[in-house]
């Protein structure tokens, strides 16, 4: 007996009369509709990647014009003094840059998002759920944050109250995100040279009118008593808040995993785009936390220390001195537009987590877009809690959960692939995966389970100020070591009839039709049923309750995938050549 299903991926049609052969199904409307869903729970196919690595770069850049730098590099100067801060931030960039260089050309590459890679880089199907809780953790936070600054901004413009200008900034962004990569594309590239304005002038404005003012913010001690001189514990403390950035390696993936195939004619191209928007995101996202901590100093006399903080404050004042009473709408103006860009990137990606997260746990998919709203409304509960005063505490606290779960993975793509520990390859279909493989998962537990007793004191004085870097340690080592001790085991619960050795690989961007929705997906997408007797998309498989996961277990479940693919593809255009994905 079969369901066969309209309105959502499990209910059955009323008065639907049952029909022989495995079960069909069919999605709801937006869930269908891949110009919104952007394939948010399977691989990135190459005939959806149809944006030039320049275009993709740029829209990844476009995420991270926010001000939220600007606050962290301010509040860890602030409290640490500039010599302290300035350690902190160039030490915490360096570790996010290392990091973040495998892990994006592993998403461009097989064009996945960042929870699919971790399922195959040591984390397994069910382990990497756990992950997708920290990536949403990670976009609902600093889209509350954002959205704090975002109404700060609005409120020394025109006067809104702060409680529903955040209201304003969390509904401002639905309509864009709800239409997917093509509205945020849009959207980054028109706000571009509205951005760039904004963040120049003000340090035109201060080259001319305060020249003198760099070499006093060098000698700065902080608010707080540092002193100018250098501190172990403040350096530990501040880089331990400028690591809470690194999960932003997972939005930055969510725009690669559109990354057309790199081929001899793109290969330069493709090559720097993803080096700029995989980890080069740091390299801007220091230069403007020094910039908003410069920018902060300047105005620390005029404004006090509390609104110092705040990031428009800061740029009326700077501009002040070249625009007079026009300083005040500029800012705003640009740090609405800077606010508008990141936060449809937090909430695009928050719904991308949700919708893995949700889809495994409870097996359905309603479709991504109804996990922005989740996401939206946790990030405006935080807003009214007024998190922003919170700032290093909490940025502190979730940067040893972050660091532990990006460290591993990388771990995994860098040291156990090249070693044979890990497959060569990112397999991330639940038919070919154990639930958890503890080598990612069980190391970022561990890591991030001690780092966060020494962030709470446990340990001492110096572990609590180190507690990222114990955080990083053991995560780089226990992923390798734990690998090696299980000897690759729990990597691949069966082997991948088109990956496993001495394969003939067809074109990886043919199609087969799943037999389950009856739709053509390309070959990376599609794993062999021995419960439907012939290929199932990566999703259907995913929201089966009721295969027993057999394929892992039993001995019967051999190769059914065709060796020639069913549906050719003929319109993709792809020079991808043959072989394994």
């Amino acid at each position: 007996m079969t369901d066969t299903v309209t309105r959502d991926d499990t209910a059955p049609v009323d008065g639907a009369a049952p029909a022989e052969g495995p079960p069909k199904r069919s999605y709801a409307r937006l869930a269908a509709d891949e110009s919104r869903e952007d394939y948010s729970l399977r691989y990135a196919p190459h005939s959806f990647r149809r944006w030039s690595p320049t275009m993709v770069a740029s829209t990844a850049l476009g995420g991270i014009a926010y001000l939220a730098d600007f606050a962290i590099g301010a509040s860890i100067v602030f409290t640490y003094g500039f010599t302290s801060g300035l350690a902190s931030i160039l030490c915490a960039a360096t570790i996010i840059f290392v990091t973040g260089v495998p892990i994006a050309r592993a998403c461009a590459k097989y064009g996945l998002d960042m929870d699919l890679v971790t399922r195959g880089a040591g984390f397994g199907y069910f382990g990497s759920t756990l992950t997708s809780l920290i990536y949403a953790s990670f976009t609902f936070i600093f889209f509350a944050l954002e959205g704090s600054i975002m109404a700060q901004a609005m409120h020394q413009a025109v006067g809104l109250p702060v409680e529903v200008g955040y209201l304003v900034t969390t509904l401002i962004v639905i309509p864009i995100v709800f239409r997917g990569m093509g509205a945020l594309a849009k959207v980054q590239a028109w706000t571009q040279p509205i951005w760039l304005i904004g963040m120049v002038l003000p340090f035109l404005v201060l080259a001319f009118e305060a020249p003198d003012a760099w070499g006093a913010f060098g000698s700065f001690e902080g608010t707080e008593g540092a002193g100018q001189g250098f501190s172990w514990i403040g350096f530990g403390l501040g880089t331990g808040v400028a690591l809470s950035l690194i999960a932003q390696i997972g939005e930055q993936a969510d725009y690669l995993r559109f990354m057309p195939a790199k081929t001899e004619a793109n290969k330069r191209r493709w090559n720097l785009a993803v080096l700029a928007a995989g980890p080069g995101w740091v390299v801007i996202g220091a230069a403007k936390q020094l910039g908003g901590a410069f920018l902060a100093f300047v105005a620390l006399e005029a404004v006090g220390r509390t609104h110092a903080l705040e990031p428009i404050a800061p740029q009326i004042e700077a501009l002040r001195p070249w625009l007079g009473s026009f300083a005040l709408p500029a800012a705003a103006a640009f740090v609405i537009v800077s606010q508008i860009k990141i936060n449809v990137t937090n909430a695009y990606s928050g719904s991308l987590s949700w919708s893995n997260f949700f889809s495994r746990i409870t097996h359905r998919h309603p479709g991504r877009v109804w996990y922005i709203f989740l996401n939206l409304a946790i990030a405006l509960t935080l807003m009214e809690m007024n998190m922003f005063a919170a700032l290093n505490k909490l940025l502190g606290f979730y940067a040893n959960v972050g660091i532990a779960w990006i460290v591993a993975v990388a771990a995994d793509l860098v040291i156990n692939k090249r070693l044979g520990w890990s497959p060569p390859y990112i397999e991330f279909k639940r038919a070919y995966l154990y639930a958890v493989n503890p080598a990612g998962f069980g190391a970022m537990v561990i890591a991030s389970t001690v780092s966060i007793l020494a962030f709470f004191g446990l340990f001492g004085r110096y572990a609590e100020a180190f507690s990222t870097f114990i955080a990083a340690g053991l995560a780089l080592l226990l992923c390798p070591l734990i690998a090696w001790a299980t000897r690759g085991k729990y990597y691949l619960a069966r082997p991948n009839p088109v990956n496993g050795p001495h394969v003939e690989v067809p074109d990886i961007t043919a199609t087969h039709t799943c037999a389950v929705c009856e739709t053509a997906y390309e070959l990376p997408d599609i794993a062999d049923c021995p419960v439907q007797s012939g290929p199932i998309c990566s999703l259907c498989c995913s929201l089966d309750a009721e295969c027993g996961d057999v394929c892992r277990t039993s001995p019967a479940s051999g190769p059914v995938l065709m060796p020639v693919p069913t549906v050719p593809t003929g319109s993709t255009g792809s020079t991808v050549p043959t072989g394994a994905p």
